[in-house]
């Protein structure tokens, strides 16, 4: 059979989450009350239980986030909270914490988080092993990784679910493997509370202190987007297609699920005997998806097809927007700007001032004069000479696009066909969806003969195909009567609720649930005998689950503040060497040979050391436990 691939996009809360589905998402990823890794994005048990059912009218899903490493005396709350998603309605929990499988967990399915950093085949396979249906893997895999992890999981049925994000804000290190955050501010990533140091700028000293890069934001990434990968990502085996943002505004969910939803489609229309839609209905949009206009730091493929040049935003870690003319003239309190754009009122424009630093200004008043544009911003920037004849005008802010996405943007209905027959003493009105479910409804009713037989089989056609804010359209309506009998309005619209009022019942009945994957026993072992700091082992349950599967060393997680010294605070695949042209690899000329280790990043008083592993092509940042930091302790 054809494989499904799942559109997966993120909610802050119950409200976006609805729209996510409305525009066009197989599943929603949103954070309960407590235990989900981003900091100030929880939702309430009613909030989750109100989402649930109306994904599920589309036969969408619903995933939590339970993806923090959790404390000792955290463990059974985590646990309860487990149950109370399972109540809630939730399909699956996403999870990190290897504690919560040593757990009395409700029949959900797991799903292995980002933070559990699969980047290998043999990491994946134990995973799945271990009872996990579904995984991220890591966002710097190329497409060769992929595959390779696929073919090693397996791909029939079976097989558990390969995700993948594609588009949103990329964290500069491997997920799970950042503590910078922690280090510094007792804040952790892990724990959903980082501090983004990675968006800090930095400057870059070699090995002799000369300045290689100065005030630059170094670690900071572009934004993912992986729009033109689709279809040979699905070829790898990719089945879940993720939307990052869980901290993200309702226009930016909107906008973007529905461009990744039409994309897609498209896959799935141009190839669908290998390719099928994961859950119900079509979606329509009052607007034109245009992702470039929600925040975005730039736009990189990241490794997906190998190791790139320009994936860094190391001029500003903001948002710039697209680009949208240039400056032609400047008065007192004016800029024009000849551009093919439409600009309006409120909108924001940026652009490189002084430094390299972006400039931000909020167009009170812009004015259309002939091919350019007038734009009268709330007030002209101090470093007025920076905004010149030439200079490149972005929009981070179209206040007509936001417009449109701040009103009803969508709607999905579920195709149906009707078939109006007749009963001994009566009529009877079947409806079979897109899915194969169907139900019924029958009226008792006298078989007059109309007097206009064709206008009478028009009528009823066109009443029963009246589905008005129901969840359906009617892609067929079919009257097969002997004859032309009357049937009043009332009753033809009395038999139509009837008979969606039963499908809708019908469908819940048959919604596909997920099932939960088994554990193979006995339990197999672990691909590694020996786990350091960067395992995230922070509790007792955890330590257990290891040892079931032939861990003999297990070390503390970060977190608990007993790793010694200078270590690995971000381990990641971004290269600075390489970046500035001192990769040993890659260098040519003069520079090939050249010794650039190590570096040192500096932030004022802070001094980050650089160590370079050329065999894995990996890049560690290397720091301490800061003194006098504040320790983040969860409130009783």
């Amino acid at each position: 059979m054809p494989a499904t691939l799942e559109l997966l996009a993120p909610a802050r809360n119950a409200e976006i989450g609805i729209e996510a589905v409305k525009h066009g998402a197989d599943a929603v990823y949103i954070g309960g009350p407590e235990f989900g890794a981003r900091h100030g994005a929880g939702n309430g048990v009613a909030d989750i239980e109100r989402l649930a059912a109306y994904a599920h009218r589309f036969h969408a899903k619903l995933f939590i986030t339970l993806n923090t490493i959790i404390r000792d005396e955290e463990i059974e709350d985590a646990r309860r909270l487990a149950w109370q998603m399972y109540e809630a309605g939730a399909d699956a929990l996403i999870v990190q914490d290897m504690g919560l499988l040593e757990l009395d967990l409700p029949p959900l399915q797991l799903h292995a988080s980002t933070q559990c950093d699969i980047r290998t085949p043999a990491k994946a396979k134990f995973l799945a092993d271990a009872g996990f249906s579904q995984m991220v893997l890591a966002r710097e895999l190329s497409l060769p990784e992929i595959a390779a992890i696929r073919s090693k999981v397996g791909a029939g049925n079976t097989a558990p679910i390969l995700e993948f994000f594609i588009h949103g804000a990329l964290c500069v290190a491997f997920s799970g493997q950042c503590y910078i955050s922690h280090a510094h501010t007792g804040r952790s990533a892990n724990r959903g509370e980082c501090s983004q140091a990675c968006r800090l700028p930095y400057n870059l000293e070699d090995a002799q202190g000369r300045i290689v890069a100065f005030d630059k934001h170094l670690l900071s990434m572009k934004d993912n987007d992986q729009s033109a990968n689709l279809r040979a990502l699905a070829d790898a085996g990719i089945r879940s297609f993720k939307i990052e943002g869980r901290l993200k505004d309702m226009a930016y969910v909107k906008n973007a699920t529905a461009h990744y939803r039409q994309l897609l489609d498209r896959i799935i229309e141009n190839a669908p005997e290998r390719y099928a839609h994961a859950s119900s209905g079509r979606c329509t949009y009052s607007f034109t998806p245009r992702p470039e206009k929600s925040f975005n730091r730039g736009a990189t493929d990241y490794f997906v097809n190998g190791r790139q040049p320009d994936i860094g935003a190391f001029d500003a870690p903001g948002f710039a927007g697209a680009a949208s003319g240039s400056v032609t003239r400047l008065g007192p309190d004016w800029f024009e700007l000849d551009s093919n754009e439409e600009f309006a009122n409120g909108d924001g424009v940026s652009y490189l001032g002084r430094g390299r630093k972006i400039t931000g200004l909020r167009i009170n008043v812009a004015e259309r004069r002939g091919r350019h544009w007038r734009l009268y911003p709330n007030a002209m920037p101090e470093d007025a000479e920076s905004l010149k004849p030439g200079t490149e005008i972005h929009r981070n802010r179209d206040q007509a696009f936001e417009r449109l996405l701040e009103k009803d943007s969508a709607e999905r209905r579920i195709a149906l066909t009707l078939d109006l027959g007749e009963t001994a003493d009566g009529f009877r009105l079947t409806a079979r969806d897109e899915d194969g479910t169907s139900a019924g409804a029958t009226v008792v009713h006298a078989k007059e003969a109309a007097k206009n037989p064709p206008r009478a089989f028009s009528a009823l056609a066109e009443g029963l195909g009246k589905l008005g804010t129901t969840d359906f359209h009617a892609r067929e309506v079919n009257v097969k009567l002997a004859e032309a009998w009357f049937l009043p309005a009332a009753t033809i619209n009395a038999l139509r609720r009837e008979a969606i009022d039963a499908l809708t019942a019908a469908r819940e009945t048959t919604r596909p649930r997920l099932p939960r994957a088994q554990p193979v026993e006995p339990p197999v072992p672990y691909p590694e005998r020996e786990l350091y700091y960067l395992a995230n082992v922070l509790n007792a349950h955890a330590r257990a689950f290891y040892r079931r599967h032939g861990v003999e060393l297990i070390a503390d997680a970060y977190e608990a503040d007993t790793t010694p010294g200078e270590v690995s605070l971000m381990i990641t695949r971004h290269c600075l060497r390489y970046s500035h042209s001192l990769c040993p690899r890659e260098a040519k000329g003069w520079v090939k040979g050249v010794n650039a280790e190590p570096m040192v990043l500096v932030n004022g008083k802070e001094r980050l050391t650089l160590k370079f592993d050329c065999k894995a092509c990996e890049m560690h940042v290397m720091g301490r436990l800061r003194k006098g930091r504040t320790i983040a302790i969860r409130a009783a």
